[in-house]
């Protein structure tokens, strides 16, 4: 309760990062090698159902770094969606091309969104990572609620969302990064 938070879109908490107006956060892998980081992701090993690539004209969302890259390493053509609007669309009924879903098939290899990175306070955010870790998660119903009523959904869809993240960097995980940080580079 003692840290600020905020909470935005992947590339608006990259770039605030970036220019030190947070001190850590979860940014996007792709931007993730600039910064320290901590054994704290963002993970899907198969499905996610939040990051899709629908049909329609060749389009990257401008809220994501990571999943735009993504979708052309995996050679998948259309639009890109993410987060809150992606899950929306896909429990309305929306069908589209799961990345996670699909680097997973092509890898048999987990794949990590974002890392919690940071650029000062080591030891307290080393601190966050242990204990984050270490605890099962539990999430106050009134928290809950508030989250779901947000993005428009139930508290159900929201927690059977949740169980498809994952959040420790195991060996698979940090073997993924490196391969999907690779293929970025020769991509270019």
């Amino acid at each position: 309760m003692a840290l600020n938070y905020k909470k935005n879109v992947p590339t608006k908490i990259n770039r605030a990062l970036s220019r030190k107006e947070i001190n850590a956060g979860f940014i996007s892998s792709i931007k993730s090698p600039k910064y320290r980081c901590t054994n704290l992701g963002i993970i899907a090993d198969g499905a996610v159902y939040s990051v899709f690539v629908i049909d329609g004209e060749n389009r990257r969302d401008i809220e994501s770094a990571t999943s735009n890259i993504l979708a052309d390493i995996l050679d998948i053509k259309g639009k890109v969606i993410i987060g809150d609007k992606a899950l929306k669309y896909y429990l309305d009924g929306g069908e589209g091309v799961d990345l996670a879903k699909e680097w997973y098939k092509k890898t048999k290899l987990p794949f990590v969104f974002a890392r919690l990175c940071y650029n000062c306070y080591e030891n307290r955010i080393k601190d966050i990572e242990k204990k984050f870790l270490k605890e099962r998660i539990k999430i106050p119903q009134y928290i809950l609620k508030k989250e779901a009523k947000k993005r428009n959904i139930t508290p159900k869809e929201l927690l059977w969302y949740l169980q498809f993240i994952k959040y420790k960097m195991d060996y698979k995980a940090q073997k993924s990064l490196r391969l999907f940080l690779k293929k970025a580079k020769n991509h270019k």
